[in-house]
C-alpha cells in the first residue's frame, strides 16, 4: 500500500480528536463540519465508482451486497469499509475526517449535524440523502429517511461496559455487533434495513463509533487479535485481509479515548 497522510476522527457531537502520528487537533468546530458537509455534497455529485453513491451502494443494494454481519469478519470488514470510503472524500477535500457519535449520552435524537434538513440556507448533505435507482430496495423511495425512537432502544453506558469487559475477540465482537444492531433498528426507516442502510449519513458516524469501540477495546487488551486462522481472510471488494486492519497506526489514524466538551442539554 502507498503511504497514507495522518489523520484522525472526532465526535460528532462534543469530543475531542487527534491523529497518529500527528500532535493533537481541536475539537471539532463549524469548519470541520462545513469540510465535511462540502465532501459529501462533491461525493454525491460523482457518479462513478469514486462518489457516494457507490460506496454506499458497497454495503447492499445494487447486489451484490458485500457488507458481513453476525460473521466473523464484522469489524474488519467494516473498518476497512470506513477507510477507503474516508479516503474517497479526502480526494474531495483534502484532510477531512468521519465523525463518530456516541450513543451512549444522547437518547432523544440523532446527533445534532445530521438533523436540520438546511444550514445556511442550503440544503444539509447530512440530513439525507439521494438513493441511486439500482440501489432502493422500493422504487419510491427515492431519499434516506428516519423514524428515531420507534422500535428500539439505544445502548447505555452499562451496556458498553460489559461489552468491553470481555477479554476474547469473538465474543466481544458478538455482543458490539449486537449493540450496533440496535442503533440501526433505533434510528429507523432506511438505517433500519442492511440493503440501504449506508445511504443514510448517519450509517458513517454509526460505524465510527463502532470503529472506536474496537479500537479503545484494543488498548484495554492488548493482544486479544482475532486467532490466527482468520487473520489472512481477505475483505473483499477491498484489497485487505484481517490482519491489515489490526492497527489503526498502520492505517493512519486514531480516535480521542474520551470526549472533551461537556454534554450538551439534549443528553439524557
Amino acid at each position: 500500500m502507498t503511504a497514507r497522510e495522518p489523520r484522525g476522527r472526532h465526535d460528532a457531537t462534543d469530543g475531542a480528536r487527534r491523529a497518529a502520528p500527528s500532535p493533537r487537533r481541536k475539537p471539532p468546530d463549524d469548519k470541520q463540519l462545513s469540510d465535511l458537509r462540502t465532501a459529501i455534497t462533491k461525493a454525491q455529485a460523482v457518479k462513478d465508482d469514486r462518489g457516494f453513491q457507490a460506496w454506499a451502494g458497497v454495503h447492499g443494494l445494487p447486489l451484490p451486497i458485500s457488507c458481513t454481519h453476525h460473521s466473523t469478519l464484522f469489524l474488519p470488514w467494516h473498518r476497512a469499509y470506513l477507510y477507503f470510503f474516508e479516503k474517497a472524500l479526502q480526494d474531495q477535500v483534502p484532510g477531512v475526517t468521519l465523525p463518530w457519535c456516541d450513543w451512549t449520552k444522547d437518547h432523544t435524537n440523532v446527533p445534532a449535524p445530521y438533523r436540520a434538513a438546511r444550514v445556511n440556507n442550503k440544503r444539509n448533505p447530512l440530513h439525507d440523502s439521494p438513493i441511486q435507482p439500482s440501489g432502493r430496495r422500493d422504487p419510491n423511495e427515492k431519499r434516506t429517511f428516519r423514524e428515531p425512537g420507534q422500535f428500539a432502544s439505544l445502548p447505555t453506558a452499562a451496556d458498553l461496559d460489559m461489552v468491553m469487559a470481555n477479554t476474547d475477540f469473538f465474543t466481544f465482537q458478538t455482543q458490539l455487533e449486537s449493540l450496533h444492531d440496535a442503533v440501526h433498528v433505533w434510528t429507523g426507516g432506511t438505517m433500519g434495513d442492511i440493503s440501504v442502510a449506508a445511504y443514510d449519513p448517519v450509517f458513517w458516524a454509526h460505524h465510527c463509533m463502532v470503529d472506536r469501540v474496537w479500537y479503545l477495546w484494543q488498548l484495554k487488551h492488548p493482544g486479544a487479535n482475532p486467532p490466527a486462522s482468520v487473520l489472512g481472510r481477505a475483505l473483499p471488494p477491498f484489497a485487505m485481509t484481517v490482519v491489515d486492519t489490526l492497527s489503526t497506526d498502520h492505517l493512519g489514524y486514531d480516535y480521542a479515548a474520551t470526549t472533551a466538551a461537556a454534554p450538551g442539554p439534549a443528553h439524557g
